[in-house]
């Protein structure tokens, strides 16, 4: 072959190679556009069901609430849900979404509905039914909500209007031979006091409303001997 014939060999199998490597990435980038702008651009269809939370997440966001799904509710829903990452995020008024907003309402004002006495001074509030507890001075919260694990079946906290009237900052139960650290006395043996294990783990207390060790310490540092303790509601399994 001449010198001739093989350059114009090399030239054609250079533009070939270029020719597939151009057409690969011609190929690739409309794909990724494609790809990545229907993952980002394209949301959810709206749904046109009402759910069993209608009317409370419509008052929740400040929308009209009249138990019936618009498209403007929707949208309002679906806004929440997305920015909380609930799925689906199709704007419907389910038990999840209703849920996270309650936890919201529970941080913002654990007394909204007002059960816990608001003319009495300070008062730390037990609330069995949502397991938290708070201290507040009339109608203003100074600490919490926080979580709290009150008594089990057979045990339960008692209800009602208390006053603390013993502390120690280092108790020892004799009866249940364990440790009862910044233990707050206010209904014969049940007290504020912390635990070691978790206050989520069932099945409950002996009556005493257990708390994180770093709560405990704030109530021991807020509260003293004669102020009000009121706990009402139910635990959940008692």
């Amino acid at each position: 072959m001449s010198a001739e014939a093989k350059k114009r060999a090399t030239g054609t199998a250079l533009a070939r190679r270029l020719g597939v490597l151009l057409g690969a990435v011609g190929l690739a980038a409309p794909l990724t556009l494609a790809v990545g702008g229907t993952a980002h651009a394209t949301a959810p269809t709206c749904t046109t069901r009402t759910g069993p939370h209608q009317k409370d997440v419509e008052k929740f966001l400040g929308r009209p609430a009249d138990g019936r799904q618009s498209p403007e509710d929707c949208r309002a829903i679906q806004d929440y849900q997305m920015r909380h990452g609930i799925r689906p995020d199709i704007g419907y008024a389910g038990p999840v979404t209703w849920a996270a907003m309650q936890e919201e309402i529970t941080r913002r004002d654990p007394n909204a509905a007002g059960k816990c006495p608001v003319d009495e001074g300070r008062v730390a509030c037990v609330d069995l039914t949502r397991q938290i507890s708070w201290v507040q001075d009339g109608r203003s919260v100074r600490f919490g909500p926080v979580p709290v694990r009150t008594g089990r079946e057979g045990n339960g906290t008692r209800t009602g209007s208390k006053r603390i009237y013993w502390r120690s900052a280092d108790h020892w139960s004799t009866l249940y031979n364990v440790r009862m650290p910044y233990a707050q006395f206010f209904d014969g043996g049940q007290a504020f006091h912390a635990i070691e294990g978790s206050v989520w783990s069932p099945p409950g207390s002996h009556g005493c409303v257990n708390m994180r060790a770093s709560d405990a310490k704030t109530y021991w540092s807020m509260l003293h001997n004669g102020d009000n303790v009121f706990v009402y509601g139910r635990k959940p399994g008692t």
